[in-house]
């Protein structure tokens, strides 16, 4: 039960797949940015965990309609749905991102959405324009099976974590410039302005993104710089202390390059209880940055959630 709940997650293995992955994740996800009114934190752009992969969630696509995008991991497919009965199929296996770009773009003048979809990667150093690469890229179907598995799985983690906090919080998102599924609490504070720097992200995003005092948990496949998939945690701005508090399991480090805890997926797989583990992290990296940063605790929160049984008042 462990193993599939949990699986095995190798990224050096799958690193050229992850990298494909995220790509065809950017094309869907800079449609919804070309359809989506801004939302605070860029919560509008982002994904949703699906038992078959990824989603949109309902965007607009023209007066009183909507479109909808998932990626299913499943079988190597995007869907595409509008409110109005039109269906659509796109293989996204193994192929060029420049032609699927191409596809996508064709698909949505087909259905007569008026949509400028910048063909430009999101943060990702010295990225190839969408409709420039053209080397046709692999698909591991079983590695990326078992990532949506690790997605799905710890997508339902950070929602009962999200269940112990009254205050402002971010849905539980995937990212695609990051890549990273994501849930944030917000002290209510303004945060000091974010100075930018990021690679591929406008300033402007960065900004806004981090106008708010915040605590964010977080997951991702891995990375060139982090070559393994891992959990991570951080706050905005880092109390002083931050990186020295004592943060639950004893395995989570405090990773200076990065500014943020870290916490290896495996060790997570690996544990007699993995989501009390994670719970653990998730709980600890909090306090830490809530009682260092004074944040208004008994305000902001309350015993995580259960099934039917309303808050007590």
């Amino acid at each position: 039960m462990t193993q599939e709940t949990w699986p095995a997650l190798d990224w050096p293995q799958w690193r050229d797949t992850t990298a494909h992955l995220h790509l065809i994740a950017q094309i869907v996800g800079k449609v919804r940015l070309a359809l989506t009114p801004w939302l605070n934190h860029s919560w509008h752009v982002a994904l949703y965990v699906t038992p078959n992969g990824l989603t949109t969630s309902p965007m607009p696509a023209g007066p009183g309609r909507t479109l909808q995008i998932d990626l299913n991991l499943s079988t190597a497919r995007l869907i595409v749905a509008t409110s109005d009965g039109e269906h659509r199929m796109i293989p996204v296996g193994a192929r060029s991102i420049a032609d699927l770009y191409a596809v996508v773009i064709a698909m949505l003048a087909d259905l007569g959405i008026a949509a400028t979809v910048s063909d430009a990667p999101s943060e990702i150093p010295d990225a190839i324009p969408f409709a420039e690469d053209k080397v046709k890229r692999p698909w591991d179907a079983d590695a990326v099976r078992r990532f949506h598995r690790a997605l799905v799985t710890v997508d339902g983690v950070f929602k009962q974590f999200r269940t112990g906090f009254l205050g402002k919080a971010s849905p539980v998102h995937f990212f695609w410039g990051s890549m990273d599924l994501a849930a944030t609490r917000f002290s209510g504070r303004v945060a000091p302005k974010h100075p930018g720097g990021m690679p591929g992200l406008p300033d402007a995003v960065t900004c806004e993104a981090y106008s708010h005092e915040e605590a964010s948990v977080g997951f991702w496949a891995g990375s060139d710089a982090y070559p393994k998939a891992a959990f991570y945690a951080y706050a905005y701005p880092s109390p002083e202390g931050y990186d020295a508090a004592k943060i639950e399991p004893a395995e989570a480090a405090w990773n200076a390059n990065m500014g943020e805890f870290l916490l290896d997926y495996d060790t997570v797989r690996a544990a007699p209880d993995p989501e009390a583990m994670l719970l653990s992290f998730c709980q600890s990296t909090y306090d830490a940055a809530a009682e260092l940063a004074k944040w208004d605790r008994a305000a902001l929160e309350c015993p995580l959630g259960r099934p039917r049984i309303p808050r007590a008042v």
